[in-house]
């Protein structure tokens, strides 16, 4: 019966897509840029801060310093599935990193456009495209020099063969609302996306050629949000998300999607893909019982307890004395069972969950026509 199913599924496949380009989840090294979603400790090195326990304490084999999650995120699960190490963040040089199989320059609180004398990372998209290429220009120098570091340091040929994974543009839509009204951020996005544009072909002049690009998820549903901009609740949608919020995440994305498929037409020699995470996010969300989980909005670290346990005025694992009584924003006691860590990112259930979904190549555009879940090498 099972083998029926999976030749029903790959028959459908070869007639729905039949011209798609396939894309081979195999890899020798990853360069990332973004946001919080996939930092592994860039900002934290940057800025010289630590994120205190309890952030880390479902996968305490990683350092949790830098990670804004209880374990691992999703470039974390995707290493793996491409039987690559977790990435070093390009900033941390404690330790020896390596940086063999590529490296991060995902900042936590960076936007797509210039960074702002009040933003929260000043390693905004270009200054993150700008790391990577010193990163390169310093590598091929170094190796020119020698075989002694060849174990830390990726070999030349994995600039052009490797994958370039984007994740940003979360912060250019949520921090949007706080200053700008929803016509001003859906006025906005041509601009981000242009800039965002232009880091691309920066890299594509530098040989890159393989890129991996992520929309930005259902930012309505963050607790943040939820808690700041849904006290109304005719401003909510039937889930319990911000409605204006997801409209622009919505924009956002169609308008990525299309930038997508210019560069998909104009670098014939590449591979582009475009990854729908907002989908797999909504769906996590409004099926959140049938996929495992127990409370879909409701931050599992934060204080103030239901509905949302978020106070904006204390963050997770702080201590703080909040109208004269000392608090602490503690963690729940079953992460697993939330899809929101700290209100503002995911719990490793949900990363995992996400994680699994872009595997299955259907959120891909174009997706794995020949490389369904059964033939991947899934390890959580």
């Amino acid at each position: 019966m099972a083998s029926n199913t999976i030749l029903q599924i790959v028959t459908l496949l070869s007639i729905f897509l039949p011209n798609a380009k396939s894309v081979q989840f195999n890899y020798p090294a990853v360069f990332n840029f973004g946001d919080s979603n996939s930092d592994t400790g860039e900002l934290a090195a940057g800025l010289g801060f630590e994120l205190p326990p309890p952030y880390g304490q479902t996968y305490p084999k990683l350092s949790p310093i830098g990670r804004a999650c209880d374990g691992r995120l999703i470039v974390d699960f995707l290493m793996d599935a491409m039987n690559l190490p977790f990435l070093n963040a390009y900033l941390d040089s404690v330790g020896v990193p390596s940086f063999q199989r590529g490296c991060n320059f995902a900042a936590a609180g960076s936007t797509i456009l210039p960074a702002s004398p009040t933003s929260v990372s000043p390693f905004s998209f270009a200054v993150q495209v700008s790391q990577f290429l010193r990163f390169k220009a310093r590598v091929l120098e170094i190796l020119a020099k020698g075989k002694k570091f060849e174990k830390y340091l990726p070999t030349e040929d994995f600039f052009g063969k490797g994958l370039y994974m984007f994740d940003i543009g979360q912060n250019d839509i949520a921090g949007g609302f706080y200053s700008k009204t929803l016509e001003q951020i859906l006025a906005s996005i041509p601009t981000i996306l242009a800039e965002f544009e232009t880091g691309i072909k920066r890299l594509y002049d530098q040989g890159a050629r393989n890129f991996w690009i992520h929309n930005t998820g259902p930012v309505g549903c963050l607790t943040q949000n939820v808690a700041k901009f849904g006290t109304d609740p005719s401003k909510l949608d039937d889930q319990g998300c911000v409605r204006a919020h997801n409209q622009a995440a919505k924009t956002f994305n169609l308008q990525l999607h299309a930038l997508t498929k210019k560069l998909q037409g104009q670098y014939t020699d590449a591979n582009v893909t475009f990854v729908d995470i907002f989908s797999i996010k909504s769906n996590l969300i409004a099926n959140y019982s049938k996929n495992g989980f127990e409370q879909p909005i409701m931050a599992c670290c934060g204080y103030g307890g239901p509905p949302l346990n978020y106070d904006s005025q204390i963050s997770c694992g702080q201590t703080k004395v909040l109208n004269g009584s000392s608090v602490t924003a503690k963690g729940c006691s079953e992460s697993s069972a939330y899809v929101s860590w700290d209100g503002i990112h995911y719990t490793e259930a949900a990363n995992q969950f996400v994680s699994s979904q872009i595997l299955t190549g259907i959120y891909s555009d174009p997706p794995f026509s020949d490389q369904m879940p059964f033939l991947l090498d899934l390890k959580f």
